[in-house]
């Protein structure tokens, strides 16, 4: 390990950070200008840009035939994007989810969650399931954008420009080169910093399993990271929720669909995937609705749950792949005691918000 490693693992950070400061900046002054609510901005601009890299990543080993990686950089990323990139956004402040998420776009994420497992339980998603799935996410995008024009009113605008300034039509060009170049940045600012843990976890005797399981499959992942973190800090939580689901409907419907169309084999969807990461996807998608439903908060003790089920997850991961000792154990303790303890968490939080819910109205 060199200098020039360790340099390039700085300079990778410094441009997410600045990529994902750019990207939020003209996303939320074209909200602004045009009079459309950050949550759409969140759900299509941002949300399809930052998913840039699992796009290049599942196309390119499509073209190479080995699509079979698309499937776990799209599973691997959705899991990650929920329990890992909600908790720490979480934690920097709570994050306000809006109604429509909860009514519209959250079941839809379930919804595809279990599409992704039906079409694969067959071993295979072939290219007419990349069809379906591409076709469903063009469907998606045009509802969103219909539904940015039926928003579309003063009373956004003015709110926004009471922020931001007033903006002629012509600031739209450089609101869009914001967003632009913001992606550019965090599209080369998440292959250098990856690159460069690899480098140094290499030179310290890190196995490759471990390098693949955390640093390259929480990589492509990176500029979601970014932006989500950023939004929460200015104050953008529309936008970092958004983001994170919005790139997860994008992943399923267009990544892995397009995957499947231009792999001359299709995506194979191994017995592991069903029985185990596929459910696990499901299941964070799902978690979702409690938590977002009630008082539509992530609370910073919710953002906790969700970074513990990943460090959780995460672990399990390496233990299987290792066949390590302590499995058993591990399995035992988390399926017989930590599942069941959430699970009842999480409804007796859900009854009490209705019930108080109903007692106020």
């Amino acid at each position: 390990m060199d200098i020039t490693t360790i340099v390039l693992l700085i300079i990778g950070l410094v441009l997410l950070v600045v990529g994902a400061e750019i990207l939020v900046r003209g996303a939320s002054r074209l909200a602004a200008s045009a009079g459309v609510s950050p949550l759409i901005i969140g759900l299509t601009i941002v949300a399809y840009g930052t998913s840039s890299p699992e796009l290049a990543v599942s196309m390119q080993s499509a073209f190479a035939g080995q699509a079979d990686i698309a499937l776990g950089n799209v599973v691997g990323s959705n899991i990650f994007n929920v329990l890992f990139i909600l908790g720490v956004s979480s934690l920097v402040a709570p994050l306000i989810v809006s109604q429509q998420l909860v009514k519209f776009d959250v079941p839809i994420m379930i919804g595809v969650s279990f599409l992704t497992h039906l079409l694969g339980y067959d071993g295979r998603i072939d290219r007419v399931d990349g069809i379906l799935l591409f076709v469903g996410g063009v469907a998606y995008t045009l509802f969103l954008i219909y539904q940015s024009r039926q928003e579309k009113d003063t009373a956004v605008q003015e709110e926004y420009a009471r922020e931001y300034g007033n903006y002629e039509r012509t600031a739209w060009l450089v609101n869009l080169g914001f967003i632009l170049g913001g992606l550019v940045l965090l599209v080369i600012g998440s292959r250098w910093l990856v690159s460069g843990a690899i480098a140094i976890a290499q030179a310290i005797g890190v196995s490759q399993l471990i390098i693949g399981l955390t640093i390259v499959a929480a990589g492509t992942s990176l500029p979601e990271v970014a932006t989500s973190v950023v939004a929460s800090m200015r104050g953008e939580r529309d936008i970092a929720v958004g983001n994170v689901v919005g790139s997860n409907i994008f992943n399923i419907l267009a990544v892995l669909g397009l995957a499947s169309i231009f792999s001359p084999d299709g995506v194979a969807v191994s017995a592991a995937a069903l029985r185990f990461d596929i459910p696990v996807m499901i299941a964070t998608a799902i978690a979702c609705l409690p938590i977002f439903f009630t008082d539509n908060v992530i609370s910073r003790w919710e953002g906790i749950l969700f970074l513990g089920y990943y460090v959780a997850y995460t672990t399990y991961l390496i233990l299987y792949s290792t066949q390590h000792a302590s499995l058993p154990i591990f399995s035992l303790v988390f399926q017989a005691f930590v599942i069941p303890i959430t699970l009842v968490t999480l409804v007796i939080v859900t009854l009490r918000y209705i019930r108080a819910h109903h007692s106020r109205s």
